[in-house]
Order: structure tokens, then C-alpha cells, then sequence
């Protein structure tokens, strides 16, 4: 018998003798599966439990599977989806591989193809979490510049403005990557742990908070311009090269004034 977990498939599908035929072909196939019959039901389960593969039905009583897909993602909550509809429509298709669906298949289908889908998604997904080092950071993602100094993904490093190259810890990059990815926007402690660490990680604010201490520090001795960088009180962080904000400006010409004294 084999030692692997079981994939565990969500079904939402509303018509009950289909969903149920899908879960016993998948159950036979070696997958575990939990079958709704709406959207509120399946989005309860899924922002509080772990799921390999969404199987989702655009048209559900309560609301379409692209709301339900929408929904999730504005709660951090990322499952591989395969779209199933009755609908062939093109544009259809589209939208659903341009939201974040992994795949479409149409009604009526085999089973056989069904699965062969689904373990295709299963085997890419895999894949890319071999490369996942934080819920958001990947060693695949490019090389990019966050105040002077240059972080490489690919090989976990940072080559700070002084010439100095040193390794760069996982956390440490997701949180770069996530500040980097939302410039001039002012982050929460708590989107930030929930990008890094997950929407369901038991992180505090203050462990975040001992992290972001430990970057600027490396990064002020390796010769970087924080300016960019700063604590909205009360609230979080903010990555800003532009000086977009008003406090930015303001430290900005503090900063000039100080020079000409």
C-alpha cells in the first residue's frame, strides 16, 4: 500500500448526483474529497483547512464560481482550481484561466479525462512549491533592488551598496519580495504576516516586528539609504523610493534642510 498522502479534492458542484458521481470516481482514483453544493459553504471550509485541488462549478445557487474564486483570493486563501461548467463559452474560458483557474473543463465530460486533468494540476502545483520559500517568495522570481541594495531569489542573497554579498533568510526574503511588490502603498503587520507566513500562521506582530529590525539593521551596516523605508505607527510599513507620502516628503525635506545648515 502506498505511504503517500491523499490529494484532498473540494467539489463544488450544485447538482447532487453529479457531485457525487465525481467524488466516487476521484475516491476510486485514490483522492479524498469534500462535495458542496453552494459557494458559502465550500469558502467556510477552505479558509480554515488545507485543500489540494478546488473542483468548481461556475453556475451555484448562491453566487457564480468566479465570485467564489474572487472571494477567496482577497482572503489570501490560494487553491489550484479547475473550472466545471456546462458553458462553452470562449470568453467564458478565458476569464476563468485569467482569475487563477489552473484549468476548464467542460460538461459533459469523461472521467478518466477528469482525473488525468486534475493530477496534471496536482504535479504542476507540486512542482512550483518545491520552489516556494515563503507563502509569497520563490527562488524563481527575478532579482530586484530594495533600498540600494540587490536581492537574488534565485540564490537566497543580498549584495548590499558597500560591495558586501551575504545570505538572505527565508522570512526575510518573502518580506522584502512583499514590500517590494506593493510600493508606496502602506502595509498592515498584519497583511504582511499573512503574505509571508499564511492566513492562518500563529505569527505576532511583535515577532514581525523583530524581523523588520534585523533587516534594517543589515541593511544600514551594509550601507543602504532607509529613507524609503519606514514604521507607520499604529499601523505598519512602508516601502516608498518615490516619496509618495506625505510623511516621506516631509522627512525628505527635513533631511535636505539639515544638510544646507
Amino acid at each position: 500500500m502506498s505511504r503517500e498522502a491523499k490529494p484532498l479534492v473540494v467539489i463544488v458542484e450544485d447538482e447532487v448526483d453529479l457531485a457525487n458521481l465525481i467524488a466516487l470516481n476521484l475516491e476510486e482514483a485514490g483522492m479524498l474529497t469534500m462535495t458542496y453544493n453552494s459557494g458559502a459553504p465550500a469558502a467556510r471550509f477552505l479558509k480554515n483547512n488545507f485543500a489540494n485541488l478546488l473542483l468548481l462549478d461556475l453556475g451555484l445557487p448562491d453566487q457564480d464560481g468566479f465570485s467564489l474564486m474572487e472571494s477567496l483570493k482577497k482572503n489570501n486563501i490560494e487553491v489550484p482550481t479547475i473550472f466545471v461548467t456546462g458553458s462553452h463559452s470562449e470568453l467564458n474560458i478565458v476569464r476563468g484561466l485569467e482569475s487563477g483557474g489552473d484549468d476548464y473543463i467542460t460538461k459533459p465530460f469523461s472521467f478518466p479525462e477528469l482525473i488525468a486533468r486534475i493530477n496534471a494540476v496536482l504535479r504542476r502545483t507540486e512542482t512550483l512549491k518545491d520552489q516556494k520559500v515563503t507563502k509569497n517568495a520563490s527562488l524563481t522570481e527575478e532579482p530586484f533592488d530594495f533600498c540600494g541594495a540587490r536581492v537574488n531569489p534565485h540564490r537566497l542573497e543580498i549584495k548590499y551598496p558597500d560591495g558586501e554579498t551575504k545570505n538572505l533568510g527565508r522570512k526575510e526574503l518573502g518580506i522584502l519580495q512583499y514590500l517590494y511588490a506593493n510600493q508606496s502603498v502602506v502595509l498592515s503587520r498584519k497583511s504582511l504576516i499573512h503574505a509571508v507566513w499564511g492566513i492562518h500562521a500563529d505569527v505576532r506582530s511583535r515577532s514581525l516586528d523583530q524581523y523588520i529590525v534585523k533587516i534594517r539593521d543589515s541593511l544600514s551596516k551594509g550601507g543602504s539609504d532607509l529613507s524609503a523605508f519606514r514604521t507607520i505607527h499604529g499601523v505598519g510599513y512602508i516601502y516608498d523610493p518615490e516619496d509618495k507620502s506625505e510623511e516621506g516628503k516631509a522627512e525628505k525635506s527635513g533631511s535636505s534642510s539639515k544638510k544646507g545648515r
